[in-house]
């Protein structure tokens, strides 16, 4: 095909689409239904609802080809785990007894069965649940899911692709299963999860399906040649088939590298690459093997992860150069629409001119259309598209919200010196230790405590301006007064006032600094059915005055013991936010630094001795290729210590992480130069631990006990054998007794009963230590 032809064919197309409605209908229909409000059928039929307005948005947009099976009550991962009969022996009497409850078992446990370890989809915060396998692991094809929502898209007359976890990518994702020898690789699992997909593929193709989409984002990851040689063979052997649809493998979140070749090659007729900034190198890599001769090619040229409205020009000048190397370019974003909000058309209290700037869900599928009628029609065809985006990209560029000369005159002058703390931790754990007085195996939480709906409520009215800001701030203060009563009671050693004036932890600071944008309908799904609204990051950062001060320093004044002052770290405040694009991160991550530098001071004045700053993020946004990682972990270690480095030796600085693979940055844990840090550790049975200890870790820690992401309640003796495991890596005078996370969104009566056996535990340990 010419590259004339190859233009004129071009299409739009989309990966995957925001799954919770523009009300978030399909959160409120299955927590009804774990709560027994809302009946099966109710919420099968809510979410079909949704698959539909969904499948029709886009279909009237003018997307050529709508995604099907990308729809999860959950997570995709669970999903492709019960399609190819992944389910762990402690749940398969759940899913036979009922499938639907035997599926959100896996997800959340139950109280007498674990679920299954969650961590982070890639460098995203969209938590996935890990497939566990073993040598014994039997596979077996169910495609009743992806063949029923395949079926309701074709009976609406649309031409619709299936999207599938690859096969590659699910072993790569999978972990051992408990109890299996170490050393298992699932990867060697192929041969019998191949005839799986080989079944369901056809299934689909009986059912209507032209094209089935298997997404391979593992492949942008460093890969072993072994491990590209599996990735070979197992597009040699689905390729092979005779009763298949058309193949297309996707890629996205960075370049393909060593891959691409290896996908080039394979006997499949179509990639779906990213050629957004991160994965520029895609485009030369791709011409460098001789294009696609003979395949299609989707381009992902919009970003599909960010918020900012795309540069029509540039993108329509990469499809150029695209068309010649493949028998037709298709456009699309750069990965699934699930990592941005719905539409900023709702985004009423945001300045017109400004949200002319952001495309969200909706306006990136307009996006997608515009380009692929552009390439398929030439720029005649988009001519007023094409001068609105100019004016937009302008208003952008030249905003003075963008800049502000005293945020960056303080950033250029920080010093090595400002990132360090002023005395070693050997010497600061003797000061700490004498100021704080604090038994072996300290008891504490994470930070926050259930937000109520009686909380929920009260924030709601004071926007609605049902209460006044007098009675906000009475609720406020009686809620801190439970909180700390409660901890008192229970044993807690280091307390925390429960953050009952935070509606999330980056947004509730985004909305104090200046730069930030904040959303009113801004959701993205973070897991199952938490979703949060990621604040907007548009210009420099200050502090204009302290955030937290008053409401921790009202805690201590209740209570003898020590109360932690709590914060969100610089680059979790990145991570969680959708960023600038217009400079390099870590020059935003130094502005919000300071920012919170200025903050932790004031807390140390108002006489806080413990201060967490939360860097959750820090494993999340680690680059996917290791050849960029030295450059990020560099600015992200300096802006941590750069937040926290000037407090006095006396003043503990804690920082939290949670559900990821922590193995992969110890030594930026260490360079964090925190004096305790608290990670979560119950689903995964204490491995960070034994990782931390096979690094050397020198400071304190806290493996978590009390998986907080599960409705289940930890016994005192399931928190007891959790600490032994903790032992055995880390002495008892530098390890913490806590929560994997924040109790932010469990309800009081499991945090009570949890809590309580979690200090229990620690009396228990306590007393089983050799005394002196």
């Amino acid at each position: 095909m010419t590259a004339q032809s190859a233009a004129a064919a071009a299409r739009a197309t989309v990966y995957g689409y925001p799954r919770q409605g523009q009300n978030r209908e399909l959160k409120k229909a299955i927590e009804g239904y774990w709560k027994g409000g809302v009946d099966a059928d109710t919420l099968r039929a809510t979410a079909a609802d949704l698959r539909r307005a969904n499948w029709r948005h886009l279909a009237e947009a003018g997307i050529h080809e709508v995604p099907t099976g990308d729809f999860s009550y959950y997570d995709h991962v669970l999903d492709t785990c019960v399609m190819v009969g992944a389910v762990p022996e402690r749940h398969r009497a759940a899913v036979e007894a009922d499938a639907l409850d035997g599926y959100f078992a896996m997800a959340r446990g139950t109280q007498d069965v674990a679920p299954l370890e969650m961590t982070k989809w890639f460098d995203t915060n969209y938590h996935y649940l890990v497939p566990e396998l073993g040598p014994d692991t039997v596979f077996t094809a169910d495609s009743g899911k992806q063949v029923a929502e395949l079926k309701e898209a074709l009976a609406l007359g649309l031409t619709a692709r299936p999207v599938l976890v690859g096969p590659v990518t699910f072993l790569l994702l999978a972990k051992p299963a408990p109890g299996v020898a170490a050393g298992f690789d699932p990867l060697t699992l192929i041969d019998r999860l191949l005839p799986v997909y080989a079944e369901i593929v056809a299934d689909l193709r009986a059912a209507g399906a032209e094209w089935v989409q298997l997404d391979e984002p593992a492949l942008v990851q460093d890969r072993t040649p072994a491990e590209l040689n599996t990735a070979a063979r197992a597009y040699r052997d689905l390729g092979a088939l005779t009763d298949r649809p058309k193949l297309l493998v996707a890629s996205y979140f960075d370049r393909l590298g060593d891959a691409l070749p290896v996908l080039a090659k394979a006997p499949v007729e179509g990639l779906a690459l990213d050629f957004t900034e991160a994965a520029a190198a895609n485009l030369d890599a791709l011409a460098a093997v001789g294009g696609l001769p003979g395949k299609r090619l989707i381009a992902g040229v919009v970003n599909g992860r960010n918020i900012w409205v795309n540069d029509l020009e540039k993108s329509l000048a990469t499809l150029g150069t695209l068309l010649g190397l493949a028998d037709r370019v298709d456009v699309a974003a750069s990965c699934s629409l699930l990592h941005v909000p719905l539409d900023a058309t709702a985004e009423r209290d945001i300045e017109p001119q400004i949200r002319r700037w952001l495309a969200f869900a909706r306006q990136k599928t307009t996006e997608i259309v515009t380009l692929a009628k552009g390439l398929a029609g030439g720029t005649g065809t988009i001519a007023a598209e094409l001068a609105a985006n100019r004016a937009d990209l302008a208003s952008r560029a030249g905003s003075a919200i963008t800049r502000d000369p005293a945020v960056r005159a303080r950033a250029a002058a920080i010093t090595e010196a400002d990132a360090r703390r002023s005395q070693p931790y050997t010497e600061r754990a003797a000061a700490q230790r004498a100021h704080l007085g604090l038994p072996l195996l300290p008891t504490t939480t994470i930070g926050s405590f259930p937000q109520t709906t009686e909380l929920r409520t009260a924030r709601a009215d004071l926007r609605a301006g049902r209460i006044d800001g007098a009675g906000y701030e009475e609720r406020i203060r009686a809620e801190i007064g439970e909180v700390i009563s409660f901890q008192e009671k229970t044993g807690l050693d280091v307390l925390v006032h429960g953050e009952p004036e935070r509606n999330d932890m980056v947004q509730y600071f985004a909305e104090q600094l200046t730069g930030y944008l904040a959303t009113q309908h801004g959701w993205v799904q973070s897991y199952g059915t938490r979703y949060v609204r990621p604040p907007i990051l548009a210009g420099d950062i200050s502090r204009p005055e302290p955030m937290t001060v008053r409401w921790t320093t009202y805690a201590q004044s209740l209570t003898a013991k020590p109360v932690k002052g709590m914060l969100t770290g610089p680059v979790t405040m990145l991570a969680w936010s959708f960023v600038r694009d217009d400079q390099p991160l870590g020059d935003t991550a130094r502005q919000v630094a300071l920012a919170l530098r200025d903050e932790v001071n004031d807390l140390e004045a108002a006489g806080t001795s413990v201060i967490q700053v939360d860097e959750p993020a820090l494993r999340e946004t680690l680059p996917l290729r290791a050849a960029d990682r030295p450059a990020y972990l560099a600015w992200a270690t300096e802006a941590f210590r750069l937040s926290t480095g000037g407090v006095r030796p006396d003043t503990q600085i804690h920082t939290h992480m949670c559900y990821a693979e922590f193995g992969d940055i110890v030594q930026a844990i260490d360079d964090l130069d925190a004096d305790v840090i608290s990670l979560e550790a119950a689903r995964s049975h204490m491995q960070v631990a034994r990782e931390l200890a096979g690094h050397g870790y020198p400071r304190e820690a806290g493996p978590g006990v009390y998986d907080i992401h599960s409705p289940r309640v930890p016994s005192a003796d399931e928190a007891a054998a959790l600490l032994r495991k903790g032992l055995e890596a880390i002495p008892a005078e530098r390890l913490w007794v806590n929560p994997d996370c924040g109790l932010k969104t469990r309800a009081w009566p499991e945090t009570r009963a949890s809590l309580k056996n979690l200090v229990t535990a620690a009396h228990t340990i306590r007393t089983e230590l050799p005394t002196s």
